[in-house]
């Protein structure tokens, strides 16, 4: 039977130390964090982007919590420290993008920094592991690259990436719990502690506040480290592409995006509103309406992915091949109707 208490109280500890600071936060660093309305961007007004602070001291705190106020085995919480070290190199880099806005930083240093935050990931043996390397090492430093720049191009809407990034955290820790790898659940249930304890403040009308960079970044880095960190299930081989269900809805607009931006001879790095959200909103839907459809599709795609972990592989390959044709599908819904 596992013990599901230090869990319980990894989630209440980030929860609550990310929502108890988002005020002194945002009293202390709005001066200097803040996002005012250009391009893409049509908020009203100047806006806190102090979310990233509150849920990286949420994240971090219940972690180091945890771990001094209970005992493991030597060499039991070994992989956390990758995820420790890379995602404050994450965090570190959205922030000083986020003091530096409008300009911020140049997108091929950012993919630097998160390919080195990737091989600090290898280094504690988060990686890839049903790949002969160095190919698995390969596609560890892309598939971190992509989920990481993921949650930070579907931030656009409020409550968008923390909504995804709170249901995809409890997604991996309830898949993982009954396993051996005890990092990934304190992990996973620290983030969607912290992650539910900002949502509230995305949509707050007098206490609004955003992610900004070091918010979403570090969410897509966290992600992608959770998702390497368990088997999934021994019963199909299918079953170690679960992270793709559950992390659908951000790659499947990084991938709708791109496609659009280069098949107009653009840049997929350069801004544009090809997102998905806001091509819904072109065809009148509401966001309030978009963020519900949004949420719904997720925990159905969180659902699919933990029967997954307990079905046939036939069963697993209709569920993979039935929502890759609904994701086609969709993609040229949009296109030819927002086009």
């Amino acid at each position: 039977m596992i013990d599901l208490c230090p869990y319980f109280f990894a989630f209440i500890i980030a929860f609550a130390a990310t929502a108890i600071s988002m005020g002194p936060l945002r009293a202390a660093l709005s001066k200097y964090l803040k996002d005012t309305p250009s391009g893409l961007k049509n908020h009203q007004g100047i806006i806190p982007i102090v979310g990233g602070c509150a849920v990286a001291l949420g994240f971090y705190a219940s972690l180091i919590i945890i771990r001094l106020a209970t005992t493991f085995p030597s060499g039991t919480l070994r992989n956390l420290r990758g995820i420790f070290y890379g995602g404050f190199i994450i965090f570190t880099l959205g922030l000083i993008d986020d003091l530096r806005k409008p300009k911020g930083l140049t997108p091929y240093i950012k993919l630097f920094f998160q390919a080195i935050a990737a091989i600090i990931l290898i280094h504690y043996d988060i990686y890839i592991q049903f790949l002969p390397n160095p190919w698995g090492y390969i596609l560890t430093v892309l598939w971190v690259i992509g989920v990481t720049n993921a949650f930070n191009l579907i931030d656009i809407m409020d409550g968008l990436a923390i909504s995804q990034a709170a249901l995809a955290a409890l997604a991996f820790g309830l898949i993982a719990m009954p396993s051996e790898f005890i990092y990934v659940n304190f992990a996973a249930l620290a983030l969607a502690g912290a992650a539910f304890g900002f949502w509230p403040y995305n949509h707050s009308k007098k206490y609004k506040t955003f992610l900004g960079d070091s918010g979403s970044l570090l969410l897509g880095f966290l992600l992608s480290a959770l998702a390497l960190g368990t088997n999934y299930t021994t019963i199909n081989p299918l079953g170690v592409f679960c992270a793709i269900l559950i992390l659908a809805l951000p790659l499947f607009d990084t991938a709708f995006v791109s496609i659009a931006r280069l098949s107009k001879g653009i840049s997929p790095l350069t801004g544009t509103a090809d997102h998905f959200p806001l091509r819904l909103v072109r065809l009148g839907l509401k966001k309030k309406t978009i963020l519900l459809l949004s949420i719904l599709v997720a925990v159905v795609w969180d659902a699919l992915a933990f029967w997954i972990t307990k079905t046939t592989t036939i069963t697993a390959l209709i569920i993979y091949t039935f929502t890759l044709l609904t994701l086609i599908l969709f993609a040229v819904f949009l296109k030819y109707k927002t086009e």
